[in-house]
Order: C-alpha cells, then sequence, then structure tokens
C-alpha cells in the first residue's frame, strides 16, 4: 500500500459511469490529483468522484482526440495517466508508476499492458492481451490526433515500457460487445467519408476476412475458444458494418447533390 501521494494527475474520462468510477478512482488514490472529464452525465457519476476528491470538470464530448486533450492540459502535474472509468490501476502497477516518477527514467512515454475482459474472462489472445497502450506521459510532449474514432497519439522523445497491467472491463457481455460497435462503426463510416477515402465493397470483405484470421489464425484468438471466435467474428463485423453505414453516406451525399 502506497503511503504518500505522489505528483502524477490521473485523468479518467466519463459518461454515467456511477456503476465502475468508483472502483477506478479507488485503485489511484496514491495519485495526488485525480481529473474527472464528465462528458454531462445524469447519474451520479459526478457525485462519486467529488465524494473522493476528484477535480470534476463538465465538458460535452465532440470528438474523442480534442476532449483528451482538453482534459490533459486541466492537470497540475507534468506526469499525466490517462484511464477510462472501467479500467483499474493494479497495485503492482500504482508501485511502478511511482518508482518511474521518482527515479526520473528519461522517457516522455510510457506504454502499459492492457489485461482486457469480457464479462469476467480474461482474453489473453486474439491481440488483445498485453495490448500496449500509452497511458503514462509527460503532458508537454503527448497529444491525440483530434478525430473522432481510434485517434492515433503522436509524441517526441524516448517511450518506455511498463511491466504491470491496468485491468480493462471492456465489455460487460455480448450484447455490451455489439451495442459499442455499432456507434464506433457509425464514428468509422464518419470518418471514411469525411476524409474521402475510397473503399469499395470488395476492399470491406478483403479486410473484413483480413482482421478475422489474424484475430483467429494469426494471433491465435482460437486459444481462447468461442469467446475467441466471436471477438475474430466481431473484427470483421466491424469492417462490413463500418462499409454499410459509409455506403449509406455516401449514397445520401450523392442524392442530396442531384
Amino acid at each position: 500500500m502506497l503511503e504518500h501521494k505522489t505528483p502524477v494527475t490521473v485523468m479518467i474520462m466519463t459518461k454515467n459511469e456511477e456503476a465502475k468510477l468508483g472502483e477506478c478512482l479507488q485503485s489511484v488514490s496514491w495519485a495526488d490529483e485525480i481529473i474527472v472529464l464528465d462528458d454531462e452525465s445524469t447519474d451520479k457519476t459526478c457525485a462519486i468522484a467529488e465524494g473522493f476528491g476528484a477535480r470534476v470538470i463538465k465538458r460535452k464530448m465532440d470528438l474523442e482526440g480534442i476532449h483528451r486533450n482538453f482534459g490533459y492540459a486541466q492537470a497540475k502535474n507534468e506526469w499525466v495517466l490517462s484511464l477510462d472509468a472501467d479500467e483499474r490501476v493494479t497495485p503492482e502497477l500504482g508501485e511502478e508508476i511511482v518508482k518511474t516518477i521518482n527515479e526520473g527514467i528519461d522517457c516522455n512515454v510510457f506504454a502499459i499492458p492492457l489485461r482486457n475482459y469480457i464479462g469476467d474472462y480474461w482474453i489473453k489472445h486474439g491481440g488483445w492481451y498485453p495490448a500496449y497502450k500509452d497511458r503514462l506521459f509527460k503532458k508537454e510532449h503527448f497529444r491525440y490526433e483530434e478525430v473522432g474514432v481510434h485517434p492515433r497519439v503522436f509524441y517526441d522523445g524516448e517511450r518506455g515500457v511498463l511491466k504491470s497491467d491496468i485491468i480493462h472491463l471492456s465489455y460487460r457481455d455480448f450484447s455490451d460487445f455489439l451495442n459499442k460497435s455499432n456507434r464506433l462503426t457509425t464514428l468509422e463510416a464518419q470518418k471514411w467519408f469525411e476524409d474521402g477515402r475510397p473503399m469499395g465493397f470488395g476492399r470491406a470483405l478483403w479486410r473484413a476476412g483480413d482482421r478475422f484470421f489474424r484475430s483467429y489464425f494469426g494471433k491465435n484468438g482460437r486459444k481462447d475458444g468461442f469467446i475467441g471466435f466471436m471477438i475474430a467474428f466481431f473484427a470483421a463485423f466491424y469492417q462490413i458494418m463500418s462499409y454499410a453505414k459509409y455506403w449509406e453516406l455516401k449514397n445520401k451525399n450523392q442524392e442530396v447533390s442531384k
């Protein structure tokens, strides 16, 4: 158990997360600043955050990259740890972060392994573990691409890798998986359309097949049994649904232009 607060800002994005936020906040109680960037929650999310002593900043989500960059800019500390409400920092990771910051290692960014779950099942294959993400960084050297879905990260300087995990309670069940995929495929289609990206049905089919085989065979998703198959299936489904929504947007735009 860490006894002293560490000069790191934890930034957590929320939207109606009253069921998950408490455990997330408890897992980072060793940080001397916690910011909850809230997207107009209508439940008890903000009250829970304030009860833990977090600083709540309310801001309507626009593009994910813009939203994240805004949140990071509010941090009082040089170091920022970026989390979502469905994530928890393991005690081992907390100690590793504190040690890393105190030792002054010459890196501006650290990748952290994510331990992803569907329900109570830890997904160990198919590219889902360790699934490193750049989550600990010096805010002046790091930013997200300002797009709505799957924004890339940009940073300068060296990148290190931490050993301990963030626990990510990715999906409650397959229904939750499907619902989130529906939202993300809408954003993906909008991104393709706005970028003017050429995307035909044949290419979409190829991408779908490629995603399935890479997940299930190339990255050993089959070792996770039926769940591994479903993850590979959803990876393919994501590409097809993104294309279907892109096709709709493109055709509606053509009709309006006539």
